[in-house]
């Protein structure tokens, strides 16, 4: 026969209690033969219940209840239970032997609240906490979204939960469930993921259906919904378990940035707490696996740019540039155009030339290997920087400069630093390099003569394209010497086009870079200053003209095979064109003297790289056979 003590219900009687909580429209009676003994508050909830059910459950409210009859008080007050008035209406049910329902968002409030009342197996058997315990392991714990549901309930309740040591099991659990092997996956998970099929698992069987397998991070995006910290715990459990792989591992760190850091798609984060945001970028910067590749090189570099946007520490800022110069090659032009944080120029360039710095770093970094015991040798391992990827970072670099080039406060100094980072890497090309001198040289005018020389001289004449030298000898921002080269190294061009090997440059050549200071200073015309000042339309339509017809008087292109007229034929030619600039007024005249035949010498200055005058192949028949060269 039921206690009679085993009964709860509203009350119509709300008159008699004070103030009601939201959560509950009335207060708690019991309806039973014995009027009640005790009054329980809760915060501004009144219970009103009997002595003995609690007394026989709860070993805090037993010396609760001694202390107020010494007292004479029938009022006990309970403020600081955890979950408040809600777990407390739990525990009461529960000691009445009333049928309590628990799930995944109240098991944890109500095991605390149990042990905040005392309620252990020493006072009854069967207790609250056991069977809550019980409840957990048979249930919860063997659910994958109910462990992951406790897990988010769980901040609440800190730290009283942590000593509890439920935390750590449902931890436990979800990284177990998570390095299970993926043929034994049979519960529901969430995958919204857009993936090639073969990466989401699926396969044909032996009758030639398709079926889909479960794929490998099944589990990623569930974890998406825990908070930072507890995220933290459970990535860190799965990793050490070392059964799910640096890729799976990486992304699963990738969803969760683009689930938890708002806008981190394009680069930036605009809104919410910034203290919150760093604490994520700083937590998925210290989860990133160690091995190189484990994260594309396009993440790394949002999450550098996360972390300079909310303002994180130096050592997480340098350590993503490690990872980023480690795989430098794998990433575009857009990827690295970051935003300059104090606004004194568009870019971060400084940031850029340290990645840059890291990339050539890998060529001779020591590695320590165990040989024996404790005894630990130092191995220099081999560059492991390939060909392949040098030129890629090249390219790179060169796409970067011309971008950056656009911007009207860069310094010369940062464009020629990063230029002269790449230059010991060979690539066949200096067209993109060019692009970008151009482009520097076009946003800042007001540069002088010796800064123009210094950043022409990154660049490589021969290694211009057909395209690039006809732009290139149309381009009167250029400096003379440059045109210089590029007009002779194009006739040296068509020399080989005919079977002649293009020979290396002639020492006059690069005398026009080497002349000293006090040989070129004797005179009241100033040479080297001549040599670095812009060519005009006219100057340049004369040098190319004047160019050509000596190469063609000196025997260039008449295949001379044996090679003995070389030597005399490139002092000729260095020997005029010194001639021709030792002022610009031999420009203006040699021009007249033509009388307009330079008409089809060339075209006026041109913007376009494409731009070359179709008639110039005419000119001469050296220019007949320009194309024909690659």
């Amino acid at each position: 026969m039921l206690n009679p003590y085993w009964a709860l219900r509203r009350s119509s009687l709300e008159r008699v209690c004070g103030v009601v909580k939201a959560n509950f429209q009335k207060p708690l009676y019991v309806a039973s033969e014995l009027a009640s003994d005790i009054v329980v508050s809760v915060g501004d909830i009144k219970f009103y219940l009997h002595k003995f059910p609690l007394l026989s459950k709860s070993s805090h409210i037993q010396t609760l209840i001694s202390l107020n009859n010494e007292e004479n008080v029938d009022e006990v007050q309970i403020s600081d239970i955890p979950g408040g008035a809600n777990t407390f209406e739990i525990c009461a049910k529960f000691c009445y032997g009333m049928t309590v329902t628990l799930n995944a968002y109240n098991v944890i409030a109500t095991r605390c609240a149990a042990e905040y009342l005392g309620m252990h197996e020493a006072i009854e058997k069967g207790n609250l906490i056991y069977k809550i315990d019980v409840f957990l392991s048979s249930s919860i714990f063997r659910s994958w979204k109910d462990s992951i549901i406790l897990l988010q309930t769980s901040k609440s309740m800190l730290p009283l939960v942590e000593d509890l040591k439920v935390v750590s099991h449902c931890i436990e659990s979800i990284a177990n469930k998570a390095c299970v092997d993926v043929s034994k996956v049979d519960w529901s998970y969430t995958y919204n993921r857009k993936k090639l099929p073969e990466e989401n698992g699926i396969e044909s069987n032996q009758n030639g259906l398709r079926t889909r397998l479960v794929p490998k991070d099944w589990w990623v995006e569930d974890l998406c919904e825990l908070e930072v910290d507890l995220y933290k715990s459970v990535i860190t459990n799965i990793k050490s378990k070392a059964v799910q792989s640096n890729e799976v591992i990486g992304e699963a760190l990738k969803a969760y940035a683009y689930r938890r850091l708002p806008n981190f798609s394009k680069g930036m984060i605009q809104c919410g707490d910034v203290s919150k945001h760093r604490l994520i970028v700083e937590t998925i910067v210290w989860l990133l696996p160690t091995e190189k590749g484990s994260v594309p090189c396009r993440f790394l570099l949002k999450l550098l740019k996360a972390a300079i946007f909310v303002e994180s520490g130096d050592r997480t800022k340098e350590e993503l540039v490690k990872r980023i110069g480690q795989q430098l090659e794998e990433a575009s032009v857009s990827d690295i155009l970051i935003q300059a944080p104090d606004g004194a120029t568009i870019y971060d360039v400084s940031i850029v030339q340290n990645i840059v710095r890291e990339f050539f770093m890998k060529n001779g970094n020591a590695e320590i290997e165990s040989v024996g015991g404790d005894e630990l040798e130092g191995i220099r391992k081999p560059g492991i920087l390939s060909d392949a990827s040098k030129l890629m970072v090249a390219k790179l670099i060169d796409e970067y400069l011309a971008e950056i080039a656009k911007d009207p406060n860069l310094p010369l100094p940062e464009f020629v630093n990063l230029a002269e980072l790449v230059s010991s890497i060979s690539r066949p090309a200096h067209d993109g390099l060019y692009r970008a001198i151009d482009t520097y040289l076009k946003e800042h005018p007001a540069i002088n003569k010796g800064e123009k020389k210094r950043i022409c001289k990154l660049m490589d004449c021969r290694k211009l394209s057909v395209d690039a030298c006809l732009h290139a000898v149309q381009n009167e921002r250029l400096p003379l010497r440059v045109v210089v080269q590029v007009l002779y190294f194009e006739q040296l061009r068509t020399a080989a086009s005919s079977g002649t090997s293009t020979p290396d440059i002639p020492r006059g050549i690069k005398d026009l870079n080497n002349e000293s200071n006090g040989s070129s200073r004797s005179g009241t015309t100033n040479p080297e200053d001549e040599l670095d000042a812009v060519a005009t339309a006219e100057e340049l339509k004369a040098l190319r003209k004047e160019l050509a017809s000596l190469r063609l008087s000196n025997g260039v292109g008449n295949n001379d095979k044996d090679g003995d007229n070389k030597p005399s034929m490139d002092k000729a030619v260095m020997s005029k064109v010194k001639g021709l600039l030792k002022s610009k007024k031999s420009f203006i005249k040699i021009w007249a003297s033509k009388g307009g035949q330079g008409e089809n010498s060339g075209s006026d200055s041109s913007e376009s790289m494409s731009s070359a005058n179709p008639e110039e192949a005419k000119s001469t028949p050296s220019r007949n056979r320009r194309h024909s060269v690659s």
